[in-house]
């Protein structure tokens, strides 16, 4: 009774000190396998050696995230420059990677103000959409107030193999995503989050689990890891009524649907 982690940030500076016990710990509890996605481009060696001493077990998926780092330390809204950058580095690893990721919008305002950062976010997302599809790949996606928004520009664009993770849309706009063949990973937040209301109406067949380690653990301000992703399966059992080995069953099989090269190992 294994589960998958769909999306981690183990490049994450919080692990830095105590990578292989963590990872240890999640092997011990039974976690098949670790989706370790990026958020800059300074995240992708770190994530493409990690892939490499732990085969089988970590594996990676390169993107650009929606907010990104300036050099005075403030996080601001993607631009164009910031993917061409890092698209040289994606197409040396791309026999490599499980997916494109972590990909998406995010238009809380203190990233997103303006029409033109919007725009500029949607022109990165479809840029990242088009380079999964030329590679055959899945996406794993960021969509934090702007759940109709990413839905919809994923459907315009063709996307077919979509993870939306830690979606904060409302359950109607998510349903939109489930007509489309999306899937929805859960993290362990669920158990203090308004996501119960989503997990309530989603369909078993389109849910995912995943961390997103360091973030969105059971509790805030503590530092999350892969071995919580069980504290998902059993609130979502909860909320389901039913068993968790269901729960974890038939995640672990959506998982190897959306990420079909995950079966060559699980």
């Amino acid at each position: 009774m294994g589960v998958v982690d769909c999306h981690c940030h183990l490049a994450a500076p919080e692990f830095r000190g105590d990578i292989e016990s963590v990872l240890e710990e999640a092997k011990k509890c039974k976690v098949l396998a670790l989706v370790v996605v990026a958020e800059y481009r300074e995240d992708f060696e770190k994530i493409i050696q990690l892939s490499e001493r732990y085969p089988g077990f970590v594996f990676p998926c390169l993107g650009i995230h929606p907010v990104q780092c300036s050099p005075t330390g403030n996080d601001r809204s993607v631009t164009l420059k910031d993917l061409d950058e890092a698209l040289p580095l994606i197409e040396l690893y791309k026999d490599r990677l499980l997916a494109i990721g972590e990909v998406g919008l995010d238009f809380t305002p203190r990233f997103a103000s303006t029409d033109e950062q919007k725009e500029g976010q949607r022109q990165v997302l479809i840029k990242q959409i088009q380079l999964a599809k030329q590679l055959d790949l899945p996406l794993n996606v960021h969509s934090r107030s702007a759940g109709r928004p990413t839905i919809n520009l994923l459907k315009e664009q063709g996307a077919e193999r979509v993870l939306l993770h830690a979606f904060d849309g409302k359950p109607s706009v998510a349903m939109e995503g489930v007509k489309a063949g999306y899937f929805f990973s859960i993290p362990p937040s669920i158990i203090r989050s308004e996501q119960q209301k989503l997990v309530k109406q989603l369909p078993l067949e389109n849910i995912c689990l995943e961390t997103d380690s360091p973030a969105l653990g059971p509790e805030k301000q503590v530092r999350n890891e892969p071995k919580n992703v069980f504290i998902a399966a059993e609130y979502i059992a909860k909320i389901k009524g039913i068993s968790v080995e269901e729960v974890i069953d038939i995640t672990t099989e959506n998982a190897q649907k959306l990420f079909p090269r995950l079966k060559n190992f699980l």
